[in-house]
């Protein structure tokens, strides 16, 4: 029997404790721009799925996604133990670690919708002085009859 709410639950508790772990207990210099944003359990509680996104350095600087997922494989035993003693649980979950896309999924979004605002105030300026075609009534209408 699958308790999401349980699952759900350990999840978020399994970020936090992953979280902090990486700001203030291991000392790895690659995982110093690494942000953990979500995580998901599987019904089992046996894996847990921890998703991760790295910052660059400037505003130009690119960020090193190689590097922190190396990071993040070395430290992957030292975090399970960290969330197993914290977790107090009878199983700790394996832990994996993914890329969060969603970031990026985003600003690609938010470029379309940039895109769509900015072809909309084209078509309404060139609505502007645009007439209907046609009669300025369209519509027949029966004779007026006195």
């Amino acid at each position: 029997m699958v308790d999401h709410a349980r699952a759900a639950r350990m999840a978020k508790r399994i970020q936090e404790i992953v979280a902090a772990a990486i700001e203030r207990e291991i000392k790895d210099r690659r995982l110093e721009l690494v942000t953990i944003t979500d995580c998901r359990v599987t019904g089992d509680l046996h894996d847990a799925k921890v998703y991760y996104t790295v910052r660059g350095n400037d505003i130009n600087d690119e960020p090193d996604f190689d590097q922190a997922a190396e990071a993040l494989h070395r430290a992957r035993g030292q975090l399970r133990k960290i969330v197993g003693d914290q977790l107090s649980v009878r199983f700790t979950p394996t832990l994996s670690f993914e890329v969060d896309t969603v970031p990026e999924a985003s600003a690609h979004m938010e470029q379309l919708l940039e895109r769509a605002r900015k072809r909309d105030e084209e078509l309404a300026k060139a609505r502007e002085g645009a007439k209907p075609a046609g009669d300025a009534n369209p519509y027949k209408t029966a004779p007026e009859s006195e």
